[in-house]
């Protein structure tokens, strides 16, 4: 989701420590805190009549608080588990079979979308599948309980804070405080949006004035071709494509020492940049059409003799929206699935 991506552009790190009751770390009261928010939302021109009715009642609450403290740290540099078997339950045949439905249900409103933004239809399916099973979990925490909780307690105050007042600018647009409910962490609606990207990226897909992202799938769906717009997305260029890679090839020796300020882990695992055609001269063959001077790095992620891509920098866009190889490949492949 967009939520561990801003985690990592703030270098957050976790804290690994069983969760004792709710506290703030710097010992203010929730109900104190709750003021400092409210006067925080009041001058950056949210109605009284929101501010009412999204902190009714608000008390911290400590699933959340456990939840957020239980987040792993940064992994150790002794191995990754292998791809194959996380493709195995993740590209399965439920979310093929979901996407293709999608897909076709959808296909007028996607082909609108890709002329306007030019992501493909497959590829916001993909997104949506994963994020929330095309619509069918969006998780059911109070958001702006949740929001409040975790500025409160301290730990990424900056970050939740902000996010707290944006959910009242969303909600200042005409929303529930029902209809404003997601993850524990804040994300939200069928593309599972921070609030702070909803204010910034969320669009109207089909023409009705609201970009509704939480009941209105095309909203949706558009919003997430905006989000991959706005992170680089190349019309006309795939995500990636499968190699083939000589017996005895050294894919180590071409690997990257790229200092990237997030995913630092991620592109560890890439190989350098080369042009499609200077692959082929080393003897990796893409197995599908792939224009000669088309950058790409190559991955092999379980090792010689299993299978490999050409990706290109369409997927690391896809890396925006979550820092995570698995995740990534598992988007391409499924989108890949439902086009076919």
């Amino acid at each position: 989701m967009v939520f561990r991506r801003m985690l990592a552009a703030l270098g957050a790190v976790s804290i690994a420590m069983s969760a004792g009751p709710a506290a703030a770390q710097d010992g203010l009261s929730f109900d104190a805190y709750m003021q400092l928010l409210i006067a925080k939302a009041r001058a950056e021109g949210v109605s009284e009549a929101t501010i009412q009715r999204m902190t009714a009642g608000l008390s911290p609450n400590s699933r959340v608080i456990e939840l957020d403290r239980s987040q792993p740290g940064t992994p150790n540099r002794s191995g990754y588990p292998p791809l194959a078997p996380y493709i195995a339950t993740h590209v399965d045949s439920a979310r093929i079979n979901g996407g293709r439905r999608a897909f076709t249900n959808y296909a007028g409103r996607l082909a609108a979308i890709e002329r306007e933004y030019g992501v493909p239809g497959e590829v916001l399916v993909a997104i949506w599948g994963h994020e929330t099973a095309y619509g069918a979990v969006k998780g059911g925490f109070d958001l702006s309980q949740a929001l409040a909780t975790l500025a409160w307690e301290g730990r990424r105050r900056e970050l939740f804070a902000g996010e707290f007042v944006s959910l009242l600018k969303v909600a200042d647009k005409g929303y529930s405080r029902s209809e404003l409910q997601g993850s524990w962490a804040g994300a939200f609606g069928n593309p599972q949006f921070l609030p702070s990207v909803y204010l910034r990226l969320a669009a109207d897909g089909d023409g009705d004035g609201r970009a509704d992202i939480m009941n209105n799938s095309v909203d949706a769906l558009a919003s997430i071709a905006n989000y991959f717009k706005d992170a680089g997305w190349r019309s006309g260029q795939p995500w990636g494509v499968r190699a083939f890679v000589p017996a005895g090839f050294n894919v180590a020796a071409y690997g990257t020492k790229i200092a990237a300020p997030v995913c630092e882990r991620v592109h560890e695992r890439h190989s350098v940049y080369k042009t499609a055609a200077e692959w082929r001269a080393l003897g990796v063959q893409p197995q599908r059409p792939l224009a000669p001077e088309t950058q790409v790095t190559l991955f092999q992620p379980d090792g010689p003799g299993t299978p490999a891509w050409l990706l290109t920098s369409n997927y690391r866009v896809i890396l925006e929206y979550n820092c995570s190889n698995y995740y990534a490949m598992s988007v391409g492949l499924l989108a890949d699935e439902i086009s076919n």
